[in-house]
């Protein structure tokens, strides 16, 4: 073993007092280092790697998990020897059915021997090798790696079975399409924990706002499912075939992940369940996306919108360039928006309408575009900034696919401007 100086002592020795301070494992500790050792040694052979899937949150579990599982289809961030991959889920974990079929892809291991894994290899230098960046980008479609490779969850014969039987349980008959609805609230993460979560909830918008698209959705047929672990309302609609599954009783993490599965399309107000019918190729509607920069762009199946940006001292709505200059199209905080006087303005019930109706019309083939529609998407995309990289040097966007809500840009021509 190799000694590392730093100062007067070397990094093995305070990293092995560090590890006696702080391990309530000792025991498992001792027994993992051998095993450890071993891993070092075959390592010119078999490269033995190990990491964590972010299995708290329900959105990067289902979809920084496949993003990672396409990038080793298309070689990226794969070793270029042998090498075989263990991976651990983090408690709590969100979703139990995307557990149990993650399981039957990966390789996971029980949660009790990554601690005194983790600390064995950090005590010995040169551990960096063994550890998995679950993927490069987060849950990001940065390479646009979802439509080159199928899905790589699949359901069971057993598990097709349940699911159309809860599907039947919910009034909708067998062959009919439906789609699901989610609107992010404050509900859940309050539940989740006491920790303050309002540095959040510049996300948030209200389920009222999507009954207008729930309702013509279902008028042409289809049945929409209203998602949602926790929310703070009901769905206020009468309209026989828009079921509200999240207050309804009959929500459970088996058919969360079903119905969106199954849907024929997903309308999304922001929510990382989103992330679901994503993972299964299913095309989504976004409304009331923000930050600005963080629209969906990877797949040509989607269409979205962004909240209005006014500002207070202006008394007016900002344009796309300015939201860019004023350093507000990623602001991931509610304080960032709050500082610059800033209200974040959610879309019109017309406006979600609007965007779900060019998505049905996409798919089924009967999109009819105005002469300058095709000028106004690249007038807005040539203003988006498709090229952005976080502080940590990811890259959000790839090709840009998706298509901003082209009735919305009819509407407002005046806001796609560069200054």
């Amino acid at each position: 073993m190799v000694l590392v100086r730093q100062g007067s002592g070397s990094v093995v020795f305070k990293n092995i007092k560090s590890a006696l301070r702080n391990s309530r494992t000792f025991p498992l500790l001792i027994l993992a280092i051998p095993v450890l050792v071993v891993i070092r040694l075959i390592s010119p052979w078999l490269l033995v790697r190990w990491g964590s899937l972010y299995s708290s949150r329900v959105g990067e579990f289902a979809l920084s998990t496949e993003i990672w599982l396409c990038e080793q289809d298309a070689g990226i961030n794969v070793p270029r020897q042998r090498h075989v991959d263990i991976f651990f889920m983090l408690r709590p974990i969100s979703n139990l059915q995307l557990a149990t079929m993650w399981k039957r892809v990966l390789r996971v291991w029980p949660n009790w021997v990554r601690t005194p894994l983790n600390r064995a290899n950090w005590l010995i230098p040169g551990g960096a090798i063994h550890k998995i960046s679950i993927n490069a980008q987060h849950d990001w479609d940065t390479h646009n790696l979802l439509d080159c490779f199928p899905p790589h969850l699949t359901f069971t014969a057993e598990e097709e079975a349940r699911g159309e039987a809860g599907l039947r349980l919910m009034g909708i008959p067998a062959g009919t399409p439906f789609i699901c609805l989610i609107a992010r609230d404050s509900a859940f993460l309050n539940g989740l924990s006491p920790r303050n979560w309002s540095y959040h909830n510049y996300r948030d918008n209200d389920i009222q706002n999507y009954v207008l698209a729930a309702e013509e959705i279902a008028n042409r047929g289809y049945f929409v499912v209203r998602m949602g672990a926790k929310v703070l309302d009901a769905i206020k609609s009468d309209h026989p075939m828009v079921i509200d599954y999240a207050t309804n009783g009959m929500r459970n993490d088996f058919m969360d992940i079903y119905i969106g599965a199954k849907c024929e399309f997903c309308i999304s107000g922001g929510s990382g369940f989103n992330a679901v019918p994503n993972i299964f190729r299913r095309p989504i509607a976004f409304g009331n996306v923000v930050p600005l920069g963080s629209i969906w762009t990877s797949r040509e199946q989607f269409v979205a919108i962004t909240k209005h940006y006014w500002s207070v001292q202006d008394n007016r709505e900002l344009t796309v360039g300015e939201i860019i200059n004023r350093d507000i199209g990623f602001s991931y905080q509610t304080s960032d928006y709050e500082s610059k006087g800033i209200q974040l303005i959610e879309n019109t019930p017309e406006e979600i309408r609007d965007i779900v109706i060019e998505l049905v019309e996409r798919l089924k083939g009967t999109w009819q575009p105005h002469k300058d529609d095709e000028d106004l998407q690249r007038k807005f995309w040539a203003i988006f900034p498709a090229d952005y990289k976080s502080e940590d040097g990811t890259k959000l966007h790839g090709d840009v696919r998706s298509h901003f809500g082209t009735v919305f840009l009819r509407n407002n021509r005046d806001w796609v401007q560069l200054k």
